[in-house]
Protein backbone atom coordinates (compact mmCIF):
# COMPACT_ATOMS: atom_id res chain seq x y z
CA UNK A 1 0.00 0.00 0.00
CA UNK A 2 1.38 3.55 -0.98
CA UNK A 3 0.26 7.24 -0.27
CA UNK A 4 -2.20 7.84 -2.94
CA UNK A 5 -3.24 11.92 -2.47
CA UNK A 6 -5.24 11.69 -6.07
CA UNK A 7 -7.88 9.50 -3.88
CA UNK A 8 -7.74 12.58 -0.96
CA UNK A 9 -10.96 14.46 0.08
CA UNK A 10 -12.51 16.51 2.98
CA UNK A 11 -14.92 14.02 3.54
CA UNK A 12 -17.30 15.24 5.90
CA UNK A 13 -15.86 18.62 6.52
CA UNK A 14 -17.40 21.58 5.98
CA UNK A 15 -15.63 24.96 6.91
CA UNK A 16 -19.09 26.70 6.73
CA UNK A 17 -21.68 28.40 3.89
CA UNK A 18 -19.83 29.31 0.91
CA UNK A 19 -20.84 33.01 1.46
CA UNK A 20 -19.03 33.34 4.40
CA UNK A 21 -16.07 31.62 3.88
CA UNK A 22 -15.37 33.55 0.65
CA UNK A 23 -16.27 36.94 2.31
CA UNK A 24 -14.15 35.95 5.47
CA UNK A 25 -11.23 34.95 2.72
CA UNK A 26 -11.07 38.77 1.43
CA UNK A 27 -11.08 40.16 5.23
CA UNK A 28 -8.94 37.99 6.85
CA UNK A 29 -6.21 38.82 4.10
CA UNK A 30 -7.15 42.92 4.19
CA UNK A 31 -7.91 43.56 7.37
CA UNK A 32 -6.02 40.62 9.97
CA UNK A 33 -3.21 39.30 7.88
CA UNK A 34 -2.26 43.01 6.73
CA UNK A 35 0.89 45.10 7.65
CA UNK A 36 -1.73 47.85 8.68
CA UNK A 37 -2.13 48.26 12.46
CA UNK A 38 -6.24 48.06 12.40
CA UNK A 39 -7.67 49.50 15.56
CA UNK A 40 -8.13 46.28 17.78
CA UNK A 41 -11.78 47.39 18.55
CA UNK A 42 -12.69 47.20 14.77
CA UNK A 43 -10.68 43.50 14.49
CA UNK A 44 -13.16 42.72 17.26
CA UNK A 45 -16.22 43.61 16.08
CA UNK A 46 -15.50 42.11 12.77
CA UNK A 47 -14.38 38.75 14.02
CA UNK A 48 -17.99 39.17 16.53
CA UNK A 49 -19.39 40.20 12.71
CA UNK A 50 -18.27 36.15 11.13
CA UNK A 51 -19.51 34.95 14.32
CA UNK A 52 -16.54 34.44 17.00
CA UNK A 53 -17.33 35.02 20.58
CA UNK A 54 -14.68 37.76 21.49
CA UNK A 55 -14.12 39.26 25.15
CA UNK A 56 -13.22 42.39 25.70
CA UNK A 57 -9.79 44.17 25.79
CA UNK A 58 -8.33 42.04 23.02
CA UNK A 59 -5.06 43.21 21.13
CA UNK A 60 -4.66 41.30 18.10
CA UNK A 61 -1.43 43.26 16.17
CA UNK A 62 -0.84 42.77 12.15
CA UNK A 63 -0.19 39.65 10.17
CA UNK A 64 -2.56 37.52 11.68
CA UNK A 65 -4.32 34.66 10.12
CA UNK A 66 -7.54 32.67 11.24
CA UNK A 67 -9.00 30.20 9.26
CA UNK A 68 -12.45 30.12 10.33
CA UNK A 69 -13.44 33.18 12.65
CA UNK A 70 -16.99 31.00 13.60
CA UNK A 71 -15.00 28.37 15.30
CA UNK A 72 -12.93 30.42 17.39
CA UNK A 73 -14.00 32.15 21.20
CA UNK A 74 -11.59 34.12 22.98
CA UNK A 75 -12.04 35.47 26.52
CA UNK A 76 -10.75 38.95 27.95
CA UNK A 77 -7.75 41.16 27.99
CA UNK A 78 -6.02 38.33 25.54
CA UNK A 79 -3.10 39.05 23.51
CA UNK A 80 -2.51 37.73 19.85
CA UNK A 81 0.52 38.75 18.88
CA UNK A 82 2.08 39.42 15.25
CA UNK A 83 2.00 36.53 12.54
CA UNK A 84 0.02 34.49 14.90
CA UNK A 85 -2.01 32.04 12.38
CA UNK A 86 -5.35 30.30 13.71
CA UNK A 87 -5.48 27.16 11.66
CA UNK A 88 -8.54 26.57 13.05
CA UNK A 89 -10.79 23.54 11.06
CA UNK A 90 -11.95 22.86 14.20
CA UNK A 91 -13.04 24.69 17.34
CA UNK A 92 -10.60 26.78 19.40
CA UNK A 93 -11.15 28.26 22.83
CA UNK A 94 -8.75 30.65 24.09
CA UNK A 95 -9.47 31.08 28.14
CA UNK A 96 -9.18 35.03 29.50
CA UNK A 97 -5.49 36.48 30.11
CA UNK A 98 -4.23 34.56 27.25
CA UNK A 99 -0.85 35.34 25.18
CA UNK A 100 0.16 34.20 22.03
CA UNK A 101 3.50 35.34 20.99
CA UNK A 102 4.58 35.81 17.49
CA UNK A 103 4.43 33.73 15.30
CA UNK A 104 2.11 31.13 17.24
CA UNK A 105 0.57 28.68 15.29
CA UNK A 106 -2.79 26.87 16.38
CA UNK A 107 -2.85 23.45 14.35
CA UNK A 108 -6.70 21.92 14.97
CA UNK A 109 -6.10 19.64 11.87
CA UNK A 110 -3.42 16.96 10.38
CA UNK A 111 -3.72 13.98 8.12
CA UNK A 112 -4.24 10.39 8.74
CA UNK A 113 -0.72 8.87 7.00
CA UNK A 114 -1.70 5.63 8.11
CA UNK A 115 -4.40 5.75 5.19
CA UNK A 116 -3.22 5.66 1.29
CA UNK A 117 -5.74 8.89 1.15
CA UNK A 118 -4.32 10.87 3.32
CA UNK A 119 -8.14 12.16 5.36
CA UNK A 120 -7.97 14.74 7.87
CA UNK A 121 -7.53 13.77 11.60
CA UNK A 122 -9.26 17.21 13.46
CA UNK A 123 -8.81 17.85 17.40
CA UNK A 124 -9.97 20.60 19.14
CA UNK A 125 -7.68 23.22 20.57
CA UNK A 126 -8.88 24.63 24.16
CA UNK A 127 -6.40 27.26 25.78
CA UNK A 128 -7.51 27.76 29.63
CA UNK A 129 -7.05 31.47 31.55
CA UNK A 130 -4.12 32.85 32.03
CA UNK A 131 -1.78 30.23 29.56
CA UNK A 132 1.02 31.54 27.68
CA UNK A 133 2.21 30.00 24.13
CA UNK A 134 5.60 31.47 23.21
CA UNK A 135 6.80 32.98 20.24
CA UNK A 136 7.12 30.27 17.27
CA UNK A 137 5.40 27.58 19.03
CA UNK A 138 3.00 25.05 17.70
CA UNK A 139 -0.07 23.70 19.86
CA UNK A 140 -1.04 20.52 17.82
CA UNK A 141 -5.23 19.24 16.92
CA UNK A 142 -6.42 17.84 20.44
CA UNK A 143 -4.53 19.29 23.02
CA UNK A 144 -5.59 21.44 25.86
CA UNK A 145 -3.25 23.76 27.53
CA UNK A 146 -4.37 24.31 31.15
CA UNK A 147 -4.74 26.99 32.91
CA UNK A 148 -1.56 29.02 33.44
CA UNK A 149 0.53 26.44 31.56
CA UNK A 150 3.94 27.76 29.35
CA UNK A 151 4.98 26.40 26.41
CA UNK A 152 8.39 28.03 25.66
CA UNK A 153 9.87 29.64 22.64
CA UNK A 154 9.98 27.01 19.61
CA UNK A 155 8.13 24.47 21.27
CA UNK A 156 5.26 21.85 19.83
CA UNK A 157 2.67 20.59 22.11
CA UNK A 158 1.71 17.44 21.13
CA UNK A 159 -0.16 16.37 24.42
CA UNK A 160 -2.14 18.41 26.93
CA UNK A 161 -0.17 20.78 29.21
CA UNK A 162 -1.06 20.33 33.22
CA UNK A 163 -2.09 23.68 34.83
CA UNK A 164 0.61 25.95 36.43
CA UNK A 165 3.91 23.95 34.80
CA UNK A 166 6.37 25.08 32.01
CA UNK A 167 6.80 22.92 28.64
CA UNK A 168 9.70 23.29 26.38
CA UNK A 169 10.86 21.51 23.06
CA UNK A 170 10.06 19.24 20.45
CA UNK A 171 7.68 17.30 21.52
CA UNK A 172 7.46 19.94 24.78
CA UNK A 173 8.35 18.18 28.14
CA UNK A 174 7.49 19.15 31.39
CA UNK A 175 10.61 21.55 32.53
CA UNK A 176 9.41 23.33 36.04
CA UNK A 177 6.65 24.33 37.74
CA UNK A 178 5.42 27.63 37.05
CA UNK A 179 5.65 30.80 40.08
CA UNK A 180 4.20 33.85 40.70
CA UNK A 181 5.41 36.57 42.92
Amino acid sequence: MRTDLSTFNVGNYKAGPGWKVFTWYFVNYYIFNSALPWPYSFKRKLLQLFGAKVGKGLVIKTKVRIKNPWRLEIGDHCWIGESVWIDNLEDVSIGDHVCLSQGVLLLTGNHDYTLPDFPYRLGKIKIEDGAWIGAESVVCPGVTCSSHAILTVNSVATKNMEAWQIYSGNPASFVRKRNMK
